[in-house]
């Protein structure tokens, strides 16, 4: 056992090692920023071409030793940070037709804009806004640059939104396998792809009002970064796609130009001797939101279920563990220090008891005296409006998927898949209810009845606790949920949402609720605090035993805590997709 021990301690040596090298490494390509010492002035550069994470998960190995870049809260904030900076002169930045929600477009364009308002000039760049394919966020968000900037070769995909819903019951007739759900109410239309061939007309009311709600978005955005009416802007896209030298006669890029060109532009703007430096190493040199009061920040990404928090590094996918977030939510009040919660949310949603139970710690730190405020990023639909809807502010993008108060359930019964394959069953019960959730057989009729039962209290759990949290009357409610999905600009319309916008939007919120000055500084700390690699490997050393072991992980803690206090350790990782529907396609 005993050199076991040392050959993990070795292998954890090893990987430090790996580690360290790679900080080293990062500085040394970091430094090859110019960073503008001793020049005029500098510009920022920023890729966007492949995405912004919404927030870069936790507990990844990953994050320990390779840099993947920034999230899209530390991205704003280096826009932000940048704004405020005389050094700094410009930003470039190079855009694609990345998948990405509204709202995730909409927090960088609102980022943008404030920054080219402080009087510093942003330019995008483009090999192409969709190749034989879609570009219309990656054009959306190009056009809160000052200039634009497009490849010769390259296309602008402006051909407008198209939400396409695959439909499964067909397939299941033919194998065999019957659909037995139930929901509320008719515009919960989550098991519809189960249950129905096509839309209902309900399900094609509410996509076709939130199609046009979001498109509208675009157009206005469009409209006001390019200086057009709207609905020339809504001819453009009827005429689109656009190829190379037609964009530029449209109106919608300014230049055609290579990278080469590009940088030649930026001279011919900023001067020869300007420097440059990427936004990465820019925001972590810079200390905005490292002091003032205290603020937890906790991130809620991903399905809602019970249990823990994970990441799942191969796929990408993200859970929402309601025993992780209630104990972020306990830290939060417990620690003295934190004068409020900034709960980021961005969930299709999941788990009804699950969502109950963080919505409960919400409701907890609020009468402990923690304001909470959240943040909504592409999606808080259902259980990611459940977690929400008793906070004290909630701030969503006009296009964040918003709602869905309702529920759906039920059950996939499969005798006749079985029999076609030659498997038979049989079976004996001990109580009328015993094959309540069996697939091979329907609902009986008690079991049916209490089913039905199941799905009202929910339902009037949910609405019960809208109404409540938003101050509404349950009737009202009631007229709004069935549900029904909106748009975050809808939501604010009908009292779901308080305020339009992001983080920063979010953050002005904490300084009302807490009666602070507009300017005044915040500190952000994550909570649950991230594990790193080294910690996540200690938790798997069953095989280092008595002493040896306890010493060998405090002493490694010990390490590990010193390198990340020095900033040489970051621990999130990986991007984050989202289920619903992005901007660029179906």
């Amino acid at each position: 056992m005993r050199s076991k021990g040392k050959a993990l301690l070795l292998v954890l040596i090893v990987l430090l090692l790996l580690g360290f090298a790679g900080v080293v490494v990062g500085l040394l390509l970091m430094n090859r920023d110019d960073g503008g010492g001793g020049r005029r002035g500098t510009v920022l550069r920023l890729d966007l071409s492949r995405g912004v994470p919404t927030h870069l998960a936790m507990d990844s190995f990953s994050r320990s030793f390779f840099d993947p870049g920034l999230d899209l809260r530390e991205v704003v904030a280096g826009l932000e940070q940048g704004a405020a900076d005389p050094s700094v002169v410009g930003l470039v930045a190079r855009v694609g037709a990345a998948p990405m929600g509204l709202a995730t477009v909409q927090e960088l364009r609102d980022a943008l804009v404030a920054f080219s308002a402080a009087g510093k000039k942003t330019f995008a760049y483009a090999d192409t806004l969709g190749e034989f394919g879609p570009g219309n966020g990656a054009y959306y968000l190009a056009s809160a640059f000052d200039e634009i900037l497009l490849q010769p070769s390259g296309d602008v995909g402006l051909t407008g939104l198209l939400y396409q819903t695959s439909f499964l019951r067909g397939t299941l007739d033919k194998i065999g396998i019957e659909p037995r759900m139930d929901h509320r109410w008719e515009y919960k239309n989550a098991m519809n792809s189960l249950t129905e061939t096509s839309y209902t007309p309900s399900h094609e009311e509410a996509m076709r009002e939130l199609l046009e709600s979001q498109f509208s978005q675009m157009v206005e955005g469009i409209a006001t970064g390019r200086g057009l009416e709207p609905e020339a802007v809504r001819e453009l896209v009827d005429r689109g796609p656009y190829y190379g030298a037609e964009a530029v006669n449209a109106g919608l890029v300014d230049h055609l130009a290579y990278r080469d060109q590009v940088y030649d532009r930026l001279e011919e703007e900023f001067g020869d001797d300007v420097g440059y430096e990427s936004l990465t190493s820019y925001r972590r040199r810079g200390n905005l939101y490292s002091r003032g009061e205290r603020i937890a920040l906790i991130y809620g990404i991903g399905a809602v279920v019970r249990g823990q928090s994970d990441y799942d590094p191969l796929s990408g996918n993200v859970v929402m563990g309601s025993d992780t977030l209630a104990k972020a939510f306990r830290d939060a009040v417990d620690d003295p220090r934190v004068r409020a919660i900034l709960f980021r949310v961005d969930s299709p949603g999941g788990s009804y008891v699950a969502s109950d139970t963080i919505w409960h710690e919400t409701v907890r730190a609020r009468e402990a005296g923690k304001p909470v405020i959240v943040s909504m990023g592409d999606v808080a639909g259902s259980g990611g409006y459940f977690v929400a809807m008793a906070a004290d502010s909630i701030v969503a993008q006009p296009g964040t998927i918003t709602g869905s108060i309702g529920v759906y359930a039920g059950k996939l019964l499969n005798r006749e898949l079985w029999n076609k394959i030659g498997i038979s069953w049989d079976q004996v019960g001990s109580s009328e209810n015993a094959d309540m959730w069996s697939t091979i057989d329907d609902f009986s009729e008690a079991g049916w009845e209490r089913f039905q039962a199941s799905l009202d209290r929910i339902y009037d759990d949910f609405v019960g606790k809208v109404a409540a949290g938003r101050d509404l009357p349950v009737e009202r409610v009631g007229e709004i949920a069935r549900g029904r999905i909106w748009t975050g600009e809808t939501a604010k319309e009908l009292g779901l949402v308080d305020e339009l916008g992001g983080f920063p939007t979010a953050l002005a919120e904490v300084r009302r609720v807490l009666e602070l000055e507009e300017d005044a500084e915040l500190r952000l700390e994550l909570f649950p605090e991230p594990r790193s690699a080294f910690e996540l490997l200690l938790d798997q050393m069953p095989m280092v035993e008595g002493a040896a072991r306890s010493r060998l992980p405090a002493r490694l803690l010990t390490l590990v805590r010193t390198l990340r206090a020095a900033g040489l350790l970051d621990s999130n990782s990986g991007p984050l997709t989202t289920p619903l529907p992005v901007i660029d396609g179906g």
